[in-house]
């Protein structure tokens, strides 16, 4: 048996090597330590979430400031591929991937045997979604193309289309009923007439009626539509998407959960819905 005096200083070195291997473990956490450019405060939480973001984190991807919160988890990326490969008929569908970012949902639909036109407005982000894609070993099932989606579109068709434009970043939390009229592009404005000849564009200030017009225009490269939505999304004017098409289309809400919290809304339109109109949940498994 050990004198008190002992086993008191047994105590203090265990807790000093304890203190020492924590101190170590966390250095080498930093993202700066991982050859990770690390952003702004209210970017970091993202960082604890890296592997339900991309499960290869640690094989080298990469990420800008609005991937870390603008990436789809992994696991709900899945979801939405495997939604997608099952769509009756269509052998490889071509998915049309409109706001691609840094490739989370081009690189799962690529892994489920789709094809995939991967487009965004940013360059340097499909820099990134290309380089992800070969940690995936998926690039040859990709087509990278830098440009503005609503520029491009009327010249592109495929079988399904992803849909998950700008949210505005983590601020969307503090609405408590997300309108689909704070859905913009990058550079803060929205499209909300379009025809081939002619684009207007207004401040999202300036809405009124004008909501449904990035639906509208999606409809003419397919009824087939996923749409990645914020968790607060007003369900009333997702639900009412479906009747701007004439029959009205095929229409289902998931909430995508991660563990027991409701991380997005997936709206899913046309052939690759399931034709229920209530709220169905979905798990996606991954912690945060």
């Amino acid at each position: 048996m050990f004198s008190p005096k002992k086993r008191k200083r047994r105590v203090t070195r265990r807790r000093q090597r304890r203190r020492r291997r924590d101190h170590s473990v966390k250095a080498h956490s930093r993202p700066e330590e991982r050859g990770v450019d690390f952003f702004s405060p209210s970017v970091a939480k993202y960082w604890r979430q890296r592997y339900s973001l991309f499960s290869r984190f640690d094989d080298g991807i990469l990420m800008d400031e609005e991937g870390w919160y603008s990436v789809t988890p992994e696991a709900i990326a899945a979801a939405h591929a495997a939604r997608a490969a099952s769509l009756a008929g269509r052998g490889c569908p071509l998915v049309l991937d409109g706001f691609a970012g840094v490739g989370g949902n081009a690189i799962q639909f690529a892994t489920r045997g789709c094809h995939v036109v991967a487009v965004d407005i940013d360059p340097r982000k499909i820099g990134f979604a290309f380089h992800n894609a070969k940690i995936y070993g998926v690039e040859d099932r990709i087509d990278f193309v830098t440009g503005d989606f609503f520029r491009l579109a009327p010249r592109l068709k495929g079988d399904i289309l992803f849909l998950s434009p700008p949210w505005g970043g983590p601020s969307y939390r503090d609405f408590r009923s997300y309108t689909l009229d704070l859905l913009k592009p990058r550079d803060g404005i929205v499209v909300v007439n379009f025809n081939p000849v002619f684009q207007k564009w207004i401040r999202p200030l300036q809405l009124s009626k004008t909501r449904y017009s990035i639906f509208q225009f999606a409809q003419q490269i397919t009824p087939n539509i996923i749409m990645f939505l914020p968790r607060n999304v007003n369900l009333n004017q997702v639900e009412e998407l479906s009747w701007l098409s004439s029959p009205p289309l095929k229409f289902e809400i998931q909430a995508n959960h991660v563990q027991t919290k409701v991380k997005a809304i997936t709206a899913y339109f046309g052939d690759i819905a399931a034709g229920s109109s209530g709220l169905s949940k979905i798990c996606s498994g991954v912690t945060s």
